[in-house]
């Protein structure tokens, strides 16, 4: 997993930022996360139920193949000069790499979800889940920074290319993880597989109220992510390694607390999962309300702990709540809501062009404040989780 850690978090800070340098407009970074959004939304039921029927192994390296080509793509295009400001519309290739690489991933993000309780057993699920949270964070803390320090001192064609050889280097390493039982007959068709999933979550009510708040989640507090190159460039003030250190800072924040997480024990997953929403908003209201870039590092921190409690929570409560022959669905629907992130994006790009992408921003943030709060007093079953 370092390979694509890595790559993923250098794209948090590249993509966005060569979008927003191309065209200077907050609605095409919405357009942006839509072009990955959708096809995320379309088809990661379909992956989750492909996880559970075929070798979960196998899925995860077609979608790192598939990641490493589009990054090469992008590198050639940036090489050659077609992808410039110069080339009005040539923007269309990064939409284009966006959607092929979404709809890899919809196959497979949910066989990497499904795989790690395969690997460890049920009981060590929440300690595995929080040392692959702190994988992940240990790269949101460096890799963005190296990211904006490449892009400043090279060019943007450096970074995708270095992504592509890291997704390489990620293919070649998951050959060695062994391989894990399917759980699923493949008595029924795929489609028929994925309703059956949308049937258990509807029937077991606690899944059904943690995936409710999970979309909320997703739709106020992700489009920052993407929206962060209009916050640096248009109200700090600020380059790209500056973009890539406030991405790092978050990443500290993460490691942090997935490093706690991973030490507790396996208990109050419910309540972690809402104030973990909770601080995650509140680190976006101080961030929307800053022009200091002092107090912008201050609220990357929080956001970056109240993410990686909430996301660690969220993924253990539900693996602990799901039978093992649904897992795979179950996660799938909860990365398909990752899709309606690109729907929050496109609405927060949309409301930044006209009222600031400081009021958008916190805007949602406060919304999202407000309904932890509500299901943490409203939802008792929630709680007991």
């Amino acid at each position: 997993m370092m390979g694509q850690w890595a790559a993923m978090s250098m794209l948090l800070v590249t993509q966005a930022l060569l979008v927003y340098r191309l065209t200077d407009s907050a609605t095409i970074l919405g357009i942006l996360a839509l072009a990955t959004a959708v096809p995320q939304a379309l088809l990661f039921l379909i992956g989750g139920t492909l996880a559970d029927r075929f070798p979960k192994r196998r899925l995860i390296q077609i979608g790192q193949l598939a990641a490493g080509a589009m990054s090469l793509i992008v590198a050639i295009a940036l090489t050659t000069g077609y992808l410039s400001r110069e080339n009005a519309g040539s923007w269309w290739v990064l939409m284009a790499t966006a959607v092929v690489q979404g709809i890899f991933m919809a196959v497979a993000i949910p066989a990497r979800q499904a795989i790690i309780p395969d690997l460890v057993g049920r009981e060590k699920v929440m300690n595995a889940l929080a040392l692959n949270t702190m994988g992940t964070n240990v790269f949101r803390l460096l890799a963005p920074a190296a990211a904006g320090f490449i892009i400043d001192a090279l060019n943007f064609a450096a970074v995708f290319y270095i992504m592509a050889g890291l997704y390489g280097l990620a293919v070649i390493l998951t050959a060695f993880i062994p391989e894990t039982p399917r759980t699923v007959r493949q008595s029924q068709s795929t489609l028929a597989e994925a309703g059956k999933g949308l049937a258990y979550i509807w029937k077991q009510r606690t899944i059904f109220l943690i995936w409710s708040y999970a979309i909320f989640y997703i739709i106020l507090f992700l489009p920052y992510q993407t929206m962060l190159p209009v916050f640096t460039d248009g109200v700090l003030k600020v380059g790209a390694t500056e973009l890539g250190v406030l991405q790092s800072i978050c990443g500290v924040g993460a490691l942090a607390a997935s490093l706690v997480m991973a030490s507790i024990p396996n208990k109050n997953r419910g309540i972690l999962v809402l104030c973990g929403g909770a601080v995650s908003g509140l680190g976006l209201v101080l961030l929307a309300s800053s022009n200091s870039w002092h107090l912008a590092l201050a609220a990357m921190l929080i956001i970056g702990i109240g993410q990686s409690v909430h996301g660690t929570a969220l993924v253990t409560a539900l693996q602990a709540l799901t039978d093992t022959d649904y897992l795979g669905r179950v996660m799938s629907i909860l990365m398909m809501n990752q899709g309606l992130s690109g729907l929050g994006t496109f609405f927060v790009g949309m409301l930044a062009e006209g009222i600031g992408v400081q009021w958008a921003i916190g805007g949602f943030a406060a919304i999202l404040v407000f309904l932890s709060v509500s299901f943490l007093a409203l939802s008792p079953k929630i709680r007991k989780v």
